[in-house]
């Protein structure tokens, strides 16, 4: 596990990818409990169908339907509260990949060793990758598995996309947090810029489909990459997927040049 940088990373990561994987556990087995008492209250609809379109189109999917499992599964856990704890996961990664090991001054004696500095980023990356795929792999067992008892049936194959459109969602943003670390050696702003560029994509995403002026640029956010199509309903968008991909390859090459222009503080 200690031979290469990747492998050393996750196995850092071991019980913090464990919390992480347990907690996503019990919040879908949360949504699970909830879902036999919000099945059959029209109210709860009726509540979607009251908010202002902004608000419904933020927050709650368009069209989402509260009364079948896929728009409670969409309201619930695809439109915020998903992304934002897998954005969580990756940002926080992507930012350690080099300016985390520069903040804590450990990054010198990461480089004394016969790695290049390439290296070292892509595999640092690879392990984030990993550990995001591990994380969307929980969900999609615990949407499946703790879900079938209370009813809350779900098609595997949709939720198998799903689950990918999030992992790349995630990774792209957890690699522009790795390309500001690699760029600028500041944790702070590796973390803080994404964030920001993050919610300004969700809104920009959101209000895209309401706000005319904002709908020739909607489909730059990585959110209509991620939701546009509705991979829950629709299954995996190639084309979705391969524009997330080439983001994150992007960057990731984006990331590498600039670490290796740069004077690192030791």
């Amino acid at each position: 596990m200690l031979r290469t940088v990747a492998t050393k990373t996750l196995f850092d990561q071991r019980r913090a990818l464990l919390g992480w994987a347990m907690s996503l556990l019990a919040l879908v087995g949360m949504y699970a409990a909830i879902w036999p008492s919000i099945k059959n209250q029209p109210s709860m609809n009726d509540f979607l169908n009251q908010m202002p379109e902004a608000f419904r189109a933020l927050f709650a999917m368009s069209g989402a339907d509260m009364s079948t499992p896929v728009g409670y599964v969409q309201v619930e856990l695809l439109s915020f509260m998903g992304p934002m704890l897998l954005l969580i996961y990756t940002v926080t990664s992507g930012a350690s990949a080099v300016a985390g090991e520069e903040d804590r001054h450990t990054l010198d004696l990461l480089l004394a060793n016969p790695v290049g500095r390439g290296r070292v980023l892509v595999e640092k990356l690879l392990a984030m990758v990993a550990g995001a795929v591990l994380l969307a792999a929980v969900l999609a067992v615990a949407l499946v598995v703790e879900g079938a008892p209370a009813g809350m049936d779900l098609p595997v194959g949709k939720v198998v996309a799903a689950m990918a459109h999030l992992c790349l969602l995630s990774l792209v943003f957890g690699a522009l947090a790795a390309a500001l670390g690699a760029a600028t050696g500041h944790v702070g702003a590796a973390r803080g810029i994404p964030a920001v560029v993050a919610v300004a994509a969700y809104v920009l995403n959101g209000l895209g489909g309401v706000v005319d002026w904002l709908k020739p640029v909607r489909q730059l956010s990585p959110f209509y990459q991620y939701a546009g199509h509705d991979p829950l309903r629709n299954g995996l968008s190639w084309t979705s997927a391969g524009i997330a991909l080439a983001t994150v390859a992007v960057l990731t090459v984006a990331a590498v040049i600039a670490f290796r222009r740069r004077d690192v503080a030791a």
